[in-house]
């Protein structure tokens, strides 16, 4: 787990400083993809999406406002409820952090065959599905045993 861990800081890492250009700040690209995939969808939704606290994700899409990536609309329905859409200029930078990131799947995956690269797909699949139970278990305020 620990290199999963180790991949991870160095891919984002090199986000960060790619990103500075457009200025985001660290992280930032995580909350903004996830808004450009799902356009109109909720805090709460981002939250078990990213799988950060409420008040972390709070703070992102806030700055993210703030320097023009997004904006929130309160639902029809229910006042309390806030959906975060991207705006005109988070829809011209998503395409450079999607290539970015593509970019950093192929050379994480360099030198893997096809049915490698399947497998790792797969095998990760099925971790992030364990670690997201998990996940939610602690969240509702259940504890491991360990």
């Amino acid at each position: 787990m620990r290199t999963i861990g180790v991949i991870a800081k160095a891919l984002d890492g090199i986000a960060n400083i790619e990103f500075k250009q457009y200025h985001l700040t660290r992280g930032q690209y995580m909350y903004l993809t996830r808004i450009c995939e799902h356009p109109g969808l909720t805090q709460t939704e981002l939250v078990n999406l990213i799988k950060v606290d409420r008040a972390t994700a709070t703070r992102a899409v806030q700055r993210l406002e703030e320097n023009d990536f997004v904006r929130r609309e309160t639902d029809d329905h229910d006042r309390k409820i806030k959906h975060i859409w991207p705006t005109e200029y988070a829809q011209e930078v998503y395409p450079r952090i999607k290539a970015e990131n593509d970019y950093s799947t192929q050379v994480a995956l360099r030198g893997f065959s096809d049915d490698e690269v399947r497998q790792v797909k797969s095998l990760l699949s099925r971790m992030s599905k364990n670690v997201s139970d998990s996940w939610e278990f602690v969240k509702q305020g259940g504890h491991r045993d360990y």
